[in-house]
């Protein structure tokens, strides 16, 4: 049996990662309010 839960690494960081929050603005306004880490 397998369980619920199938990690993919590509498929998180396609959804979460760096490049999918640099498409909006999202990083745009962390930078401006002086955020130390941007993204996860």
């Amino acid at each position: 049996m397998v369980g619920t839960y199938q990690p993919n690494k590509r498929k998180k960081a396609k959804k979460h990662g760096f490049f999918a929050r640099k498409e909006t603005n999202i990083l745009k306004s962390r930078r401006k309010k002086g955020r130390k880490k941007l993204c996860k």
